[in-house]
């Protein structure tokens, strides 16, 4: 058997103690709002049209345990792109963004390649997540990453980080996590970048400044 190693672990006790900082600092400070709900995000991006809203098993939805959601399908010639935003307005322990990473093998998927993919936004570009997925002979490819007020993570842990600043210096928790999934085909990440592309200040906007 294999020993995690002391990085792997100093890495979970790190973020153990940051969740368990945050959940106290939440506890004092004053629930965040977003300026706009996630069902007013545009009905069409980079040539996608919505086509009907994706709703959660009630299961799901209670797991979640998010203060707004958005779960939608969008197309464009015959192809779908599934859109999933999960907003919270205060992160404490229990009640923090679920990754896709521990999500999506717990629904039968199986991740065989990961890595990141620069989105360009603004003039500039952020890194996101980008996963090869796979159930079956079902084939598909994930961008997800961590969004709030003020940035774009791509890292849980840098995450964490970040939330415990923010709370000790701004009193903001709040935090959404955003998920584009598509069929794994030529393209498809592409596809998905322009996406993300517009997508990122859509959701930005939606935020309380």
């Amino acid at each position: 058997m294999t020993r995690p190693g002391f990085g792997s672990v100093l890495a979970t006790i790190s973020v153990l103690s940051v969740t368990l900082v945050v959940s106290a600092l939440s506890e004092q400070r004053k629930l965040n709002t977003l300026a706009l709900p996630l069902e007013s995000l545009p009905r069409a991006f980079a040539g996608w049209d919505y086509t009907e809203d994706a709703p959660l098993p009630p299961r799901a939805l209670k797991r979640l345990e998010s203060t707004d959601h958005c779960s939608r399908l969008y197309a464009k010639g015959g192809v779908q792109i599934g859109l999933f935003v999960a907003y919270y307005a205060q992160q404490r322990s229990g009640e923090s963004m679920h990754s896709p990473k521990h999500c999506l093998p717990g629904s039968g998927w199986e991740i065989w390649q990961y890595g990141s993919v620069a989105v360009p936004v603004d003039h500039s570009s952020v890194n996101v997540n980008r996963y090869y997925i796979h159930k079956g002979d079902t084939r598909a490819v994930v961008l997800y990453w961590y969004q709030s007020h003020n940035r774009i993570l791509a890292s849980e842990y840098m995450g964490k980080v970040w939330l415990m600043r923010d709370a000790l210096f701004n009193g903001r928790t709040d935090g959404a996590i955003v998920r584009i999934v598509l069929a794994d085909r030529p393209g498809a990440v592409s596809d998905g970048v322009a996406f993300a592309s517009q997508l990122i200040p859509a959701v930005q906007r939606c935020f309380s400044q």
